[in-house]
């Protein structure tokens, strides 16, 4: 299934309660986290998110872009997320696990999240517990940067791994997704879209959110009949 996840990271701050209404018709929206040292910018914050859970009622897609994430697994839970995702390169395997245990114990989905460095085959040691696995397409760090078709083949190949290990996982893609790059996405795998500034800014968010999803659902999909 299709699913369509406007990146907040390309709304207007100033009105996020009227950008969340129009941007009802998606099926989640993108929560980016970043902490000025795992990734070169700073962005929004568990206060942020305490007062987005007030003014929608969409599942919030929580994308830590930050060192030691398992230190703030419960808060951005408390907070409202849906499903948070860590950087498997923002600590080891232990502290990776210690944050899958803390999404488990705070009933969010949980997923894991790679860089383009980032070799696809090391989603392995979590692929049969995690919900979603996040493959990046741009460097992560800024919005508006182009999609990088050098990910296709890592997207693919993590198709391949969940097809095989665990056919209920979503496939996300985060970065340079528009009208241009969806059907490209799609086709190597990816079932779950995040789109920012092809979205959010806009002049009607809704019409983008139905162009995006009618060019995702018009590609064939690996391995569907």
């Amino acid at each position: 299934m299709i699913k369509i996840a406007p990146s907040l990271l390309s709304a207007d701050l100033a009105n996020l309660t009227s950008e969340c209404q129009k941007a009802a018709s998606a099926d989640l929206l993108h929560f980016d986290v970043m902490d000025g040292s795992f990734v070169p910018n700073i962005t929004f914050g568990i206060p942020v998110l305490s007062a987005l859970r007030k003014c929608t009622t969409m599942p919030l897609d929580v994308h830590l872009m930050i060192d030691n994430p398992q230190n703030y697994i419960e808060p951005f839970a408390r907070a409202g997320a849906d499903c948070i995702s860590v950087h498997l390169e923002a600590v080891g395997p232990t502290y990776i696990r210690e944050a899958l245990h803390a999404m488990e114990q705070n009933g969010v989905k949980k997923a894991i999240a790679l860089r383009p460095i980032t070799d696809p085959d090391s989603v392995l040691p979590y692929i049969e517990e995690v919900d979603l696995i996040l493959v990046m397409t741009v460097e992560p760090g800024f919005g508006g940067q182009s999609f990088m078709d050098s990910q296709l083949p890592k997207i693919q190949k993590v198709r391949s791994l969940i097809d095989r290990y665990h056919p209920e996982c979503d496939l996300e893609v985060d970065g340079g997704i528009n009208a241009k790059t969806v059907q490209k996405a799609v086709a190597a795998g990816a079932n779950v879209l995040v789109a920012g500034s092809a979205v959010f800014g806009q002049p009607d968010i809704p019409a983008k959110i139905a162009e995006l999803r009618r060019l995702a659902e018009e590609t064939p999909f690996p391995g569907a009949n």
